[in-house]
């Protein structure tokens, strides 16, 4: 019996970032450049595709990705890189004309083939457009964070910013993370402690802990 594959069936955490290469509009400077995977090698990065110009909830996500990106830019070192199916002149007139877009930083790459979103695995192949998919990069170009909703509902700046700081931690240190871990809070040392640590967590970390 033949199996079809299908676009969305792929999970890409723990492998390499796909390659790419696209036209973009950079609205810091308002003028059109081209991108690549290339640009991105030996950076954090964080690769959010949205479904299209011009809609209701993908503004809302680029202006708060766009007020925190002192933080995840500046302060964390994060490349940060928008995409959707739209061309680089639907990008510029939305960003021209949506208000929460006033004084936009971001780089918005245009993937009318929808060829990078197809790599991504995050296509609605019938509507053409991309789910809500956002990728963690680190610096040896393996993906290890990666959200995909439907098109309803926005993602959360503020959680995605932990989980940069979780991961470059857990990067630099060989320690792991607990759930909802922030800086200041309790890692566990299993790169040191795994034998006592095995089936005995509890002896590490609390659950008001975890919740604090």
């Amino acid at each position: 019996m033949e199996t079809s594959t299908q676009t969305q069936a792929g999970v890409l955490v723990l492998k390499p970032m796909p390659e790419f290469k696209m036209d973009a509009f950079d609205a810091a400077t308002g003028h059109y450049k081209q991108v690549s995977s290339e640009d991105y090698k030996d950076k954090w990065t964080v690769i959010c595709f949205y479904p299209a110009d011009f809609t209701f909830v993908c503004p809302t996500e680029i202006a708060a990705m766009n007020a925190q990106l002192d933080v995840i830019h500046g302060e964390l070192g994060c490349e940060v890189l928008a995409i959707s199916t739209d061309t680089k002149f639907s990008h510029k007139r939305f960003v021209e004309t949506e208000p929460l877009l006033k004084d936009l930083k971001l780089t918005i790459g245009a993937d009318p083939t929808a060829e990078a979103a197809r790599k991504f695995g995050v296509l609605i192949e019938e509507a053409g457009i991309a789910l809500r998919g956002r990728f963690l990069v680190n610096p040896d170009g393996v993906i290890v964070a990666q959200e995909v909703q439907a098109p309803p509902v926005g993602r959360s700046v503020e959680e995605f910013i932990r989980q940069i700081r979780a991961h470059q931690h857990a990067h630099e240190t060989g320690e792991v993370c607990p759930a909802g871990w922030r800086p200041g809070k309790k890692t566990l040392p299993v790169n040191t402690d795994a034998e006592k640590m095995t089936g005995r967590v509890g002896d590490y970390v609390t659950v008001e802990e975890l919740l604090s």
